[in-house]
């Protein structure tokens, strides 16, 4: 068994205390017996023996008394010293640590030993700095892939806008409906990272209650059925209507949108997408099946990290703001489910399985 910091301590009080105990009786012993000793040896010479037995009893507590305070002290002294360096070593090599840190050098740790409630702290704070080192580098990152996703559009409008002003282009239909879609996606994109940084920020909860699946899943084809006849790629979903799980209905739908906005985006003309919904025994598979153009090997492993796409054009046709399915995973994670995706040449099949009650 480990031993805690508590008990650490509890043994040190323990020991001091009976180490004094030890020495305060061995100084008893040693002093009594050797005045008795004394007192032997002179008593046949001596006249007043009681007077002299009194004498030298007194003398033998008096020293025990003086040799049991003096080695007490010393004592506890040396304990003090050796269990204060102890415990405010490693606390001291935390605060540096945290100034440190604090400082802008999140690559600082701790050095651990020990298995106490120390090296359970010191563990955390390395675990906190790792992940305020991660953050640091996320938002480093996320900074530069917003300001390129930014940098698209606002080039795009600057570069129209000039020509109309310099009068080489004319303000056409056309033109204008360009810089129309320019300004959706900037407004798009951030609705998204609003709709993101809520889902991620620790106030955020779900709203559960007992749904029915296939409702959810019809309303969700309703939502995006309109821009798939204009594609004219057929949307059909297979679900029974007695499945029902505790999800937040809302937030479902929001993943089904993501996922079949994005299958629609990779899917071609007169192309089709298929849901299907499995019941097993504690969970429910809901897969979303698209005839697209797949997803390349090296990108599945990176497809539900934020603002990334296998696109690297990034053109408006299949373009995104390469947050939808960041989103979706941490909505289904929030769930209580786990999310993944598969693919080869003729499409890309994404699954999802959520749990029918909470966990």
């Amino acid at each position: 068994m480990n031993k805690r910091l508590h008990t650490r301590l509890a043994f040190i009080i323990i020991g001091t205390a009976t180490c004094i105990l030890i020495i305060s009786t061995i100084s008893v012993i040693v002093a009594t017996h050797y005045h008795i000793s004394m007192f032997h040896d002179q008593a046949a010479s001596m006249n007043h023996a009681v007077s002299q037995l009194d004498y030298h009893l007194e003398q033998a507590l008096v020293q025990s008394i003086i040799w049991t305070f003096a080695g007490s002290i010393i004592l506890a002294v040396l304990i003090g010293f050796y269990v204060a360096k102890r415990i405010s070593k490693p606390l001291v090599d935390m605060k540096q640590a945290a100034e440190r840190m604090s400082d802008g050098q999140l690559d600082a740790r701790v050095k651990i030993s020990g298995r106490d409630e120390l090296a359970e702290l010191a563990t955390s704070l390395n675990d906190l700095a790792k992940q305020l080192h991660d953050q640091e580098q996320l938002r480093v990152t996320m900074t530069e892939d917003i300001a390129h996703e930014l940098r698209t559009p606002l080039a795009t409008l600057k570069s129209h806008l000039r020509a109309f002003k310099d009068g080489i282009w004319e303000p056409t239909p056309e033109r204008i409906h360009s810089c129309y879609e320019e300004i959706e996606r900037l407004t798009n994109m951030v609705a998204e990272l609003e709709d993101l940084t809520h889902v991620e920020s620790p106030a955020f909860q779900l709203g559960r209650k007992e749904e029915s699946l296939d409702t959810m899943i019809e309303h969700g084809v309703d939502l995006v059925s309109a821009a798939y006849l204009e594609k004219k790629v057929d949307l059909t979903f297979s679900c029974s209507p007695n499945i029902r799980i505790m999800a937040d209905r809302n937030r479902m739908i929001q993943i089904l949108v993501n996922l079949l906005s994005n299958a629609l985006k990779f899917t071609p003309e007169n192309g089709y997408v298929k849901i299907e919904a499995l019941e097993e025994k504690q969970d429910v598979l809901i897969t979303i099946q698209d005839s697209g153009s797949g997803i390349v090997p090296a990108d599945l492993p990176y497809i539900f990290e934020r603002l990334y796409r296998g696109d690297k054009s990034r053109n408006r046709k299949t373009g995104g703001s390469g947050l939808g399915l960041t989103i979706a995973k941490k909505l289904v994670t929030a769930h209580g489910g786990y999310i993944w995706a598969e693919s080869h040449k003729h499409g890309t099949t994404f699954y999802f399985r959520l749990p029918k009650e909470n966990r």
